[in-house]
C-alpha cells in the first residue's frame, strides 16, 4: 500500500461514530502502533491528521474491524486524510533499543514523516515519544479518537503486509496465520526450524528455540 503523504518508508453495527477531534488546536494528529508483541518483525507506527471537510465513516479500533474492513478504511484513510505517514523500527533497533524505546522510535519517525505538522499530538496508550510539539497519551485512544482509530488502521494494514511478505520468504513459519505473534504453531514452527532472520532474538521464546537448535 502506498504512503501519500508521508516521507519514510467493521466496526460493531449501530457503534456511535466517535468524535473527529477533541477540542485544542485545529491540526490535530493522531498516533498508534502495530506489532509491539509479535515475535518477528518491525514494529509499525501511524500518524494520521484527518480532514475535517471529508469524513471517514466507520473508524474503529483496527482490533475490532475485519482484515477486509481495515483495508478498504486505509484506502480511505490514504486519499481523504490531510496528511499521513507510517514508519517502522527495525528488528536489529529493538534488539538494540527494546521494544518500548523502539515504539517510540517509531512514532517519531511517523510524525516527522507528515507532510503537515501538527500542533498537537494523541498518542494511543499510557505515554508519548519524545516530540517537538505538545503529546498527550490517550489510554484506549484507539476506540475513543477517531484520528487514533485512523493510525491504528493504517499501521495494523502495513503490519499485515510485512506478514504476508515474510510469509513469502519463510512459509514454513507460517507469518500468514499468527502475524508474528507466539501462537502455538509459531513456537512449534520455532522448536522445528529455529529462528530466522526476522525473528526478534531478545524475546524469550525466540532465544530458547536459538539455544535448543545450537545444542
Amino acid at each position: 500500500m502506498s504512503s501519500n503523504n508521508c516521507c519514510t518508508p467493521e466496526a460493531a453495527q449501530g457503534q456511535a461514530e466517535l468524535p473527529l477531534q477533541p477540542e485544542g488546536p485545529a491540526l490535530q494528529a493522531g498516533v498508534d502502533e502495530a506489532g509491539r508483541g509479535p515475535l518477528a518483525g518491525p514494529v509499525f507506527a501511524a500518524a494520521v491528521i484527518l480532514d475535517a471537510a471529508r469524513p471517514i465513516a466507520g473508524l474503529a479500533d483496527s482490533k475490532r474491524l475485519s482484515a477486509r474492513r481495515r483495508e478498504q478504511l486505509a484506502q480511505a484513510i490514504e486519499a481523504q486524510a490531510l496528511a499521513f505517514c507510517v514508519a517502522q523500527a527495525s528488528v536489529e533497533e529493538i534488539e538494540r533499543l527494546n521494544i518500548l524505546q523502539a515504539t517510540m522510535l517509531a512514532m517519531q519517525r511517523a510524525v516527522a514523516g507528515l507532510a503537515i505538522a501538527p500542533q498537537l499530538v494523541l498518542v494511543d496508550g499510557n505515554r508519548t515519544p519524545a516530540l517537538p510539539m505538545s503529546a498527550v497519551a490517550v489510554v484506549g485512544g484507539d476506540a475513543k479518537v477517531q484520528a487514533i482509530s485512523a493510525a491504528s488502521i493504517l499501521a495494523k494494514v502495513h503490519r499485515d503486509a510485512w506478514c504476508m511478505q515474510a510469509h513469502r520468504q519463510w512459509p514454513q513459519y507460517g507469518f500468514a496465520q499468527h502475524k508474528g505473534y507466539g501462537t502455538a504453531l509459531h513456537l512449534a514452527a520455532l522448536q522445528q526450524h529455529g529462528p530466522c532472520s526476522a525473528h526478534r532474538m531478545g524475546f524469550a521464546p525466540v532465544r530458547r528455540a536459538a539455544l535448543r537448535v545450537q545444542r
